[in-house]
């Protein structure tokens, strides 16, 4: 089974007219179309990333899943629930990190997370493990939440999405406000999370991090599904960045070498160009000449998904290009959060 489903799913806003109260005032309404079509398929025991920049429709989509909204069209699963008609189940099975999380600052963070822990009804098993962690002290658990940093606020986000030991967690932007040494901890936590066969689904638009953590991604533009793939697979065809100097100047011809674009130099003499693909025919073209320095710098996710963006058309809703779509596959409660269209 899937742990988590959406087929078509859509939602669109809808705002009314409000009155006009002085002459030649802009009237204000239409319909937002926060998320179109949506399908993708979520399998259990993997790291699922969900990529866009802000307001693209990944915490539309996380609230349709949590039954927060309803859908326009479409419908979803979530551990084989129905996210319309099984909304407490749900949340009670699932592990919920918002986005740009809100708190009850009156509280201290140990009664914050014993309520959140509460509303799940079940018991916190992995708490302790996750304290030590992400090191906060039971003494900064005694002391009230309106005195915590953005990153300790973050840190018991985490912590109340994950103490139930969750079959699927739902984290948006869960690194926000996360120093690097923290950041490094998370994901080792979910580096052992996916060990044990728990399901994370992971939105962000944080590119380094979804390399760093993912099996798959599902990148979405404009509530529109861009691309669905493995990040191996993305990465595997992307185009790296090459810079190479000749010992003697004497630079090799790259002119028609497959998989070479983008060709040029540098005023102290260095050749650059772009490398797709095979690296084969370059290494071949380049053999007889004597390199003094080569860089062939990795392929990153980011270089993925500024050349997905870049082939949808930017001016339309309409399905994104060919290019754009190339390996397409076949075909509980939070504590608050901040609203993406």
């Amino acid at each position: 089974m899937d742990a988590l489903t959406t087929t078509g799913l859509t939602k669109h806003y809808g705002h009314r007219e409000l009155p006009v109260h002085r002459p030649g005032a802009p009237r204000s309404g239409g319909e937002v179309r926060a998320l179109e079509d949506l399908s993708i398929a979520v399998h259990e025991g993997e790291i699922f990333g969900f990529l866009g920049p802000n307001g693209a429709g990944k915490s539309t989509t996380i609230r349709l899943l949590l039954g927060y909204l309803h859908p326009t069209a479409g419908s979803a699963t979530v551990l084989g629930l129905d996210v319309v008609r099984d909304t407490v189940a749900i949340r009670g099975r699932v592990g919920y990190l918002p986005g740009g999380i809100a708190l009850y600052d009156s509280l201290s963070g140990e009664r914050l997370l014993d309520y959140l822990g509460e509303l799940t009804g079940r018991p916190p098993v992995r708490r302790a493990e996750l304290l030590e962690r992400l090191e906060l002290s039971a003494r900064t658990l005694r002391r009230p939440v309106r005195d915590y940093s953005r990153g300790m606020r973050q840190k018991v986000g985490i912590i109340q999405a994950l103490q139930h030991d969750p079959e699927l967690a739902i984290l948006d932007e869960p690194t926000e406000g996360l120093d690097p040494l923290m950041q490094r901890a998370f994901y080792a936590i979910l580096d052992d999370l996916k060990a044990a066969g728990r399901t994370i689904f992971f939105s962000s638009h944080v590119l380094s991090e979804v390399e760093r953590v993912c099996d798959r991604v599902a990148i979405v533009r404009r509530g529109r599904l861009v691309a669905l793939q493995d990040v191996a697979s993305l990465l595997e065809h992307r185009k790296r960045n090459v810079e190479l100097r000749a010992a003697d100047g004497d630079l090799p011809a790259l002119e028609g070498v497959a998989g070479v674009s983008g060709l040029g130099r540098t005023a102290d003499g260095r050749l650059t160009c772009q490398l797709e693909g095979d690296v084969g025919p370059f290494l071949a073209a380049i053999a007889g000449h004597r390199i003094s320095d080569l860089t062939i710098e990795p392929a990153h996710l980011e270089e993925a998904f500024l050349e997905l963006y870049e082939d949808a058309e930017p001016e339309d809703d309409g399905p994104p290009a060919v290019g754009a779509v190339a390996g397409r596959e076949g075909g509980a409660g939070g504590a608050g959060s901040q609203a993406e269209p």
